[in-house]
């Protein structure tokens, strides 16, 4: 159990630190990219090379990160992080800030997600939502006080500072990993037959479709919420650092939430607080176009966040049960590639929406297919042949 607590302690720490980097620059990447003379289709495609180059990569290291160790993969991705934070300075148009965007994703495939598929691994049967819940209080918590800091950053020292900013956290994150992780963990595979699941298996099983899709459409919605937010909140009269605090505040929300709701999903239907979770954040993306100061804004963004903290928890618990006999990497890498599913597609649809029909269209988008998502996550749940209501597995 010692040693259990040390790799949480040290995984906790090094996602923590590495996503404080990440949420300094990824509120005004938008702000940068227009500097750069990129135009509204070209925002989403900047911004979806993360997430595309993501959803690639994160399926096949989680597959290899089963076999050869966690630590190697997340070691190289923290390293590429850290040499990317110059290439984003010295980006000089949108065709370059495209590039590094991708390979930003890529390093990120060998992060959150491997170090997800090791915290799985070390947690007890029966609390996963509390192990999986707690962690994800590192990411949401760098998550939100990363734009914070970005946005004081940017107002005093430049964009440029915040990049350095950026490469500076993920060093330490990597520094943490080298020195103290453990090599590899001793436990896995967890049966003789876990490595030769194939992905087409996995994704015969209705629950491992319906987390997926939830977790592809809750991406749709963040994803406009990240990449056009700030440009809505700079349309209403509002600083940079307001931006930064209102996103802050959002998911420092969700990271204080995060182990209530993962105790809560340990007790209760993870299916039906992931379908309330999931109607809760979508809501009130159709009325972010209604706002019209910072208080309205920041309200709006809080229901959504509040939205997020119920669902998440049990949607990780969901794919740890999963993984742990179709392989804990494949099982964290889909539900990663899902969610960079739903971050490439967003911006995308966003950036093609905002040139055809204004800014306010994107968030009636996010929110009407948060909507039809929730819908589609029931009916893929609960339509499974011969297995009723009561018997659906991991309720």
């Amino acid at each position: 159990m010692e040693k259990k607590m040390r790799i949480f302690i040290i995984l906790f720490l090094a996602v923590f630190a590495s996503i404080i980097g990440i949420g300094i620059i990824a509120p005004f990447i938008p702000l940068y990219a227009e500097s750069l003379g990129a135009t509204g289709i070209w925002l989403g495609i900047i911004f979806s090379g993360f997430s595309i180059s993501r959803g690639i990569f994160t399926p096949i290291i989680g597959k290899f990160s089963d076999r050869i160790g966690r630590k190697i993969f997340i070691s190289i991705g923290l390293f590429t992080y850290t040499i990317l934070s110059i290439g984003y300075i010295l980006a000089k148009n949108e065709y370059s800030l495209t590039l590094i965007r991708f390979l930003h994703g890529f390093a990120a495939a060998m992060v959150v997600p491997i170090a997800m598929a090791y915290i799985g691994e070390i947690s007890p049967r029966g609390m996963e939502g509390k192990y999986l819940g707690t962690f994800n209080i590192s990411f949401f918590l760098g998550l939100g006080a990363g734009p914070l800091i970005g946005g004081f950053l940017m107002e005093w020292y430049g964009m440029s500072f915040a990049f350095y900013a950026m490469g500076g956290f993920a060093a330490f994150s990597l520094l943490l990993i080298l020195f103290l992780l453990p090599e590899k963990q001793k436990n896995v595979p967890n049966n003789k037959e876990e490595n030769s699941v194939s992905f087409r298996k996995i994704l015969q099983n209705n629950t491992m479709l319906g987390v997926l899709s939830f977790r592809a459409v809750n991406a749709i919605g963040m994803s406009a919420i990240f990449a056009f937010l700030p440009i809505f909140a700079n349309s209403i009269g509002l600083t940079v650092s307001q931006i930064g605090l209102i996103l802050s505040l959002s998911i420092l929300l969700i990271a204080l939430l995060q182990r209530p709701f993962g105790k809560f999903a340990d007790k209760y239907s993870k299916i039906y607080l992931i379908i309330i979770g999931s109607i809760i954040g979508s809501v009130p993306l159709v009325l972010i176009p209604i706002t019209h100061n910072f208080v309205q804004l920041l309200i709006s963004i809080l229901v959504i966040g509040f939205g997020s903290a119920v669902s998440m928890p049990s949607a990780t618990a969901l794919i740890t049960e999963l993984g742990r006999d179709r392989g804990m990497g494949k099982a964290m890498g889909l539900f990663n590639s899902a969610m960079s599913i739903g971050w490439a597609t967003g911006p995308l649809m966003s950036g093609i929406l905002l040139d055809l029909f204004g800014l306010q269209s994107i968030f009636y988008f996010g929110g009407i297919i948060g909507i039809i998502g929730t819908g589609v996550f029931y009916l893929v749940i609960y339509t499974e042949r011969n297995k009723p209501l009561n018997k659906v597995p991991f309720t």
